[in-house]
């Protein structure tokens, strides 16, 4: 048995950024992490010295501690990286964010009328609804962007992504991901080159090595300081009295330890989270955990021997003739990502769920897929050899807003919020669609509820003004409070950051 002020489960962004504020406030914690490296969804996987990004991290945020933390953990190995990203839809290649000029070039004037009289006719129609309020994600769209915005740049990818129609996601996944976002913003930043939205920023940072960088440091950090992360260490039980947590069983290997501490984070899945408790929840909790979703996707790498074969980081392939989703170009990201500067290294993603189709092909066959689209959407020319691949998979990378995710989750939120000494922060920690700065946020939110505030994580990321105007003033009580306060009991999470 082995006994911390503080147990964090889960080493992505989330778990690592709670370890390290807590290191801060020379409060000592151990991390658990079953696999065998640090960074979740977040990581970097190298495969014969080439890096791959899991799934494209821009390191933009507008929360300043969330900037101060990579800043402290990496200090100037981050490198500015122009952004550059495209759409391909119907055989042509579309600028993202929308250029005015290129998008009518390729849809013609008449195909840009219709869709500026269908949005006209959504303005129209929310001046004369002012209550109408989307339930889903078409609908979401098509009232800010008119219909057929939505039936040309939406539709198809969504529902390529999430492997169900556009009507059966919520539209909180939208109000969530594309917020700040209008058809006359796009516009603007079209003539004009404004950059007020997150998602129309132009360039970012992003560690030399890739994401996965980040986290590495942190981990050598929190090991060097005393709060040990241990890899390849599977949660197999929690124990609970009543409303507190009392220890974890990790499984390491051959054997098995007790984890005790007096307060415990978890970024764990939610939905696993509640299934490992000992005694076992109520069985309308068990309920709600097996109707919350997730999304799987897998990555084939691919090395290509091309020095130079698109300038995008990424591309999204809405045409729904392509099997791949998104592909990223790793050294357009950073030269570093790539050993041979004579060579090219793309990463082809494909959005599944496991036991699907997609899921269930071999290494071999999906590496051949991911050859054959990518010399049929013209990306690597005829004769261009591809050398190499290998296959990458992720379970559980997005939580899915179906139509019954917001009732299972609301009652595994009001369980989980009745045990006195555990919080549930990150993406798969609260099933929320964050963005990693959002999962540190609600990190460092939690840390701040241990040492004796009050803060509603799950706000993160539902208010905008909740991430975006979070002020400097609001750290300051936290940088006085004593290193050597006393960890009380975390308080029942009430009161949301404004």
């Amino acid at each position: 048995m082995e006994s911390y002020p503080v147990v964090i489960l889960g080493a992505g962004p989330a778990g690592l950024t709670a370890g390290h504020e807590l290191m801060k406030h020379g409060i000592q914690s151990v991390v658990v992490e079953k696999a065998d490296k640090v960074g979740g969804i977040s990581r970097t996987e190298v495969y014969k010295g080439y890096r791959f990004d899991i799934g494209g991290h821009r390191f933009f945020t507008k929360v300043t501690e969330v900037q101060r933390v990579w800043r402290e953990i990496l200090g100037d190995d981050f490198i500015q990286v122009p952004r550059l990203s495209r759409i391909f839809y119907q055989g042509k290649f579309y600028d993202y964010p929308l250029s005015l000029w290129t998008t009518l070039r390729n849809l013609g004037v008449w195909q840009s009328g219709l869709i500026l009289w269908s949005y006209l006719k959504a303005k129209l129609h929310g001046r004369l609804h002012p209550d109408y309020e989307p339930e889903n994600f078409a609908e979401w769209v098509s009232d800010r962007f008119g219909q057929r915005l939505y039936q040309t740049f939406f539709k198809t990818y969504t529902e390529k992504v999430w492997g169900i129609p556009c009507e059966k996601i919520q539209a909180d996944w939208a109000a969530q991901r594309i917020q700040g976002m209008s058809l006359k913003r796009a516009v603007i930043n079209a003539l004009f080159g404004s950059q007020n939205a997150k998602s129309l920023i132009k360039e970012f940072d992003y560690p030399v090595l890739g994401p996965g960088m980040m986290w590495e440091r942190c981990q050598d950090i929190l090991d060097e300081k005393g709060s040990p992360v241990h890899l390849n260490t599977q949660v197999v039980r929690i124990n609970r009295e009543g409303s507190r947590i009392t220890g974890i069983v990790v499984e390491q290997g051959d054997r098995q330890i007790t984890l005790q501490g007096d307060h415990y984070i978890s970024s764990l899945p939610i939905t696993a989270l509640v299934r490992k408790l000992d005694p076992a929840p109520p069985a309308e909790v068990l309920e709600a955990a097996s109707g919350l979703k997730y999304r799987d996707f897998l990555i084939v790498s691919l090395m290509v021997d091309h020095p130079d074969l698109f300038p995008d980081n990424w591309l999204y392939i809405h045409s729904p003739e392509f099997k791949v989703g998104r592909i990223q170009n790793f050294k357009n990201w950073s030269a570093a990502m790539v050993p041979d500067p004579s060579k090219t290294c793309l990463g082809m993603e494909y959005f599944c769920s496991r036991g699907d189709a997609l899921w269930g092909l071999s290494d071999e066959a999906l590496i051949a897929l991911a050859s054959r689209e990518i010399v049929e959407l013209g990306l690597v020319p005829q004769g261009c050899a591809i050398e190499d691949g290998v296959v990458i998979r992720q379970r559980k990378a997005y939580p899915v807003y179906d139509g019954e995710y917001r009732q299972h989750l609301k009652v595994l939120q009001d369980y989980v919020e009745t045990f006195e000494n555990l919080q549930t922060v990150g993406r798969n920690g609260m099933h929320r669609y964050n963005n990693q700065d959002h999962s540190m946020l609600t990190a460092l939110l939690a840390v701040k509820n241990l040492l004796g505030e009050s803060h509603d994580l799950w706000n993160v990321n539902v208010e905008r003004s909740y991430h975006e105007e979070f002020t400097k003033d609001q750290w300051d009580t936290l940088k006085q409070s004593t290193v050597d306060q006393k960890l009380s009991p975390a308080p029942k999470a009430s009161i949301a950051v404004s």
